[in-house]
C-alpha cells in the first residue's frame, strides 16, 4: 500500500503573512486542524506548517492574545514529508524521526499531493489487520465445511492436565 492512496485529507494552504486569527477562522471554516503556511511565490512553496496544537499550546497556553502575531511566527518548519509511493512503515518511521504526527504526502515532481494524520495510518493498519482475520476466519470455516461434507465432525480441542499447578501465595 502506498501512502498516497491515504490521501482523502484536503490541504488547506495559508499566506504566510497572515494572522493567528485568521488561521484559527480557517481552520474552523474548512474544519481542519493543520494548514500548510505557504511563501507568496509563483508557484507557492512550503514553508511550514500550523496545527491547532500549535496555536493552543504555543500562544494561548504561553498567554498571548495571538491578535497580533503572525503564522510565520508559529509555522513548523520543515514540514515533514514522504514521496508518496513511501509505504506504511516509511511514513510511520518518518512521523518517528521527525516527531510529528501529520506528514505532506509529494508527488514525483516534489509537489504536495496530500497530507496524511497518524490516524490515517492507523486506520489502514486496522484494515489490515481486519482483512487479515476475515482470511483465517474464513480458512477454518472452509475447513468445517470440509468436514461436514465428509460426515465428519469438527474435532473439539483436548485439554490436557500436566499436573502442573499455581503456587499458593
Amino acid at each position: 500500500m502506498h501512502i498516497a492512496s491515504l490521501c482523502r485529507r484536503e490541504v488547506v494552504t495559508i499566506p504566510v503573512g497572515a494572522s493567528l486569527p485568521q488561521a484559527a477562522i480557517l481552520m474552523g471554516e474548512e474544519h481542519v486542524g493543520s494548514l500548510i503556511v505557504v511563501t507568496a511565490d509563483d508557484p507557492p512553496r512550503v514553508a511550514g506548517i500550523l496545527t491547532d496544537r500549535d496555536l493552543v499550546i504555543e500562544v494561548i497556553g504561553s498567554g498571548q492574545s495571538g491578535s497580533n502575531l503572525s503564522v510565520r511566527d508559529f509555522a513548523k518548519k520543515p514540514v515533514a514529508a514522504v514521496p508518496g509511493s513511501a509505504s506504511l512503515e516509511e511514513a510511520i518511521a518518518a512521523m518517528e524521526k521527525a516527531g510529528v504526527r501529520r506528514l505532506l504526502v509529494t508527488g514525483d515532481a516534489g509537489e504536495v499531493v496530500g497530507l496524511v494524520a497518524a490516524e490515517d495510518l492507523l486506520a489502514a493498519i486496522s484494515a489490515e489487520l481486519s482483512d487479515l482475520a476475515r482470511t483465517l476466519r474464513g480458512g477454518i470455516e472452509r475447513e468445517r465445511a470440509g468436514l461436514a461434507r465428509r460426515g465428519e465432525e469438527a474435532r473439539r480441542p483436548v485439554v490436557i492436565d500436566s499436573g502442573l499447578r499455581m503456587a499458593e501465595p
